[in-house]
């Protein structure tokens, strides 16, 4: 799921059109890469769970190579992203798509151990964390004021669209030859890297010498700044809650659809169990966005937030996969209603000079949790049935998502710190940091929080 940052005040300069954004050259070609790395993305990891479970027939394993992609960002991903300051951000995206691209043609070999795949795996996706940085960073360079916003919900909504469709034909593919489509990611990301290339301009780097410290310094600053300030920590807690049981049909789709078929082709049912999720997020993401006012959005954080685990809870009863497509179709939506507001509040309350490190934060701590809920319900899932695990699972994160909401901030504590966080010194009181001097003069969101999705 690709979760954006975005700001939810008006613009001084009005609302942007579709066409002033994509009339920026390198928007463009960030655009179209992101495209094509993500549609790869997918594509491949739906074919790599359908060949390790049938090479070994162990949910486990299958949810392994699923959770493996988010591995890097548990042991290297705030690190990582704050690594990618000191680069020209288009070397380090170009270098991250030719890392992979080379990766993903070893994955396609034939035969090859599950332990090498999942090895290969983790490296490929080591790449993800500087990548996905230097992109945030380099949009609101290219792109200024409303174009900023703009450009972030079309990466969102194209990101799930991505993944709707390389599901759909990875597990299609993938029933028939797996290595077609992990030689196909392998190629998304060899284009990516000519696009970016040929389409983007070489910047220098956001971050000179002589602006930067430690860096175990400066990434234990973002972590402090997201988890030690009230609002910031509520905002987190409730992002990556919304993550913990949302991602679980998707991850399990594999072996839900070969223990049930109901008269549908196993491969069929397991893209559209895995496709479910995003095409929820993406009507939720366009009714509610586009039909409720930012204040009800407000007001609807909170039984969005319940109603998004309780709807998978009836996975309990085993029902037939195109219901539980539906069911996580319904969490999706609700999560699309959630998360834009959350996180737009999340920008609005940080002060200037740590958006990039907080979106390492809070990119690390979305993929690190959901890789991990994939890979506890897998292991569950080898000793009890795997739908009392699913909605055992949801029914817990009702719970939790009750006590977040009761602890939510009161809209009085959400306004004084937005007004702490827009005061001149707003940064007086913490340590000391140096804005990377390619920021925009304007203010506005300067990053995104992407999971690319997963």
């Amino acid at each position: 799921m690709e979760a954006t940052v975005s700001d939810e005040r008006p613009p001084a300069d009005g609302p942007a059109t579709f066409r002033e954004v994509f009339a920026e050259r390198e928007y463009r070609a960030i655009f179209a890469a992101s495209v094509l790395s993500w549609l790869g993305d997918y594509v491949a990891r739906a074919a790599v769970t359908v060949m390790v479970y049938r090479q070994t027939e162990s949910v486990a394993l299958s949810a392994t190579a699923f959770a493996v992609s988010y591995l890097p960002w548990l042991v290297g991903g705030p690190l990582l992203t704050t690594l990618a300051e000191r680069w020209r951000y288009r070397s380090v995206m170009v270098a991250a798509d030719l890392a992979r691209m080379v990766l993903m043609a070893l994955v396609a070999i034939k035969g090859l151990p599950v332990p090498a795949v999942l090895a290969l795996l983790f490296l490929v996706t080591l790449a993800n964390p500087p990548s996905q940085a230097a992109r945030s960073a380099l949009l609101p360079v290219i792109l200024t004021g409303d174009r900023v916003v703009l450009g972030l919900s079309l990466n969102a909504s194209a990101g799930q669209a991505a993944q709707v469709v390389g599901y759909l034909v990875g597990a299609s593919i993938a029933v028939v030859n797996p290595t077609v489509a992990l030689l196909l990611n392998a190629t998304t990301f060899g284009l990516s890297a000519l696009l970016v290339r040929f389409g983007v301009r070489n910047r220098p780097t956001a971050m000179t010498a002589a602006h930067r410290s430690h860096l175990l310094r400066e990434t234990a600053q973002g972590f402090q700044m997201v988890f030690g300030t009230p609002i910031m920590r509520a905002i987190a807690l409730l992002v990556f809650a919304s993550m913990l049981f949302s991602i679980v049909p998707e991850g399990l789709a594999a072996a839900w659809a070969d223990d049930r078929h109901d008269g549908m082709e196993a491969g069929l049912s397991q893209a559209v169990i895995m496709a479910a999720n995003p095409v929820g997020f993406i009507l939720g993401g366009l009714l509610i966005g586009r039909m409720v006012a930012p204040a009800r959005r407000l007001r609807l954080i909170r039984p969005l937030a319940v109603f998004s685990p309780l709807v998978l809870v009836p996975a309990f009863f085993d029902p037939p996969p195109t219901v539980v497509a539906l069911l996580a179709a319904a969490c999706g939506f609700a999560v699309a209603g959630l998360l834009p507001t959350a996180n737009g509040l999340f920008v609005r309350v940080l002060p200037d000079g740590y958006r990039a490190r907080a979106f390492g934060v809070m990119a690390t701590g979305v993929q690190v949790i959901q890789g991990a809920a994939v890979l506890i319900t897998g292991l569950l899932a080898e000793r009890f049935p795997l739908p009392k695990v699913v909605g055992v699972w949801s029914a817990a994160g009702v719970l939790l998502m009750l006590l977040i909401t009761l602890r939510w901030p009161s809209a009085a504590a959400v306004d004084a710190a937005v007004r702490a966080a827009r005061q001149p010194d707003g940064q007086a009181t913490r340590a000391p940091v140096v804005a990377p001097r390619s920021a925009p003069a304007q203010e506005g969101p300067t990053s995104g929080i992407t999971a690319a999705t997963r």
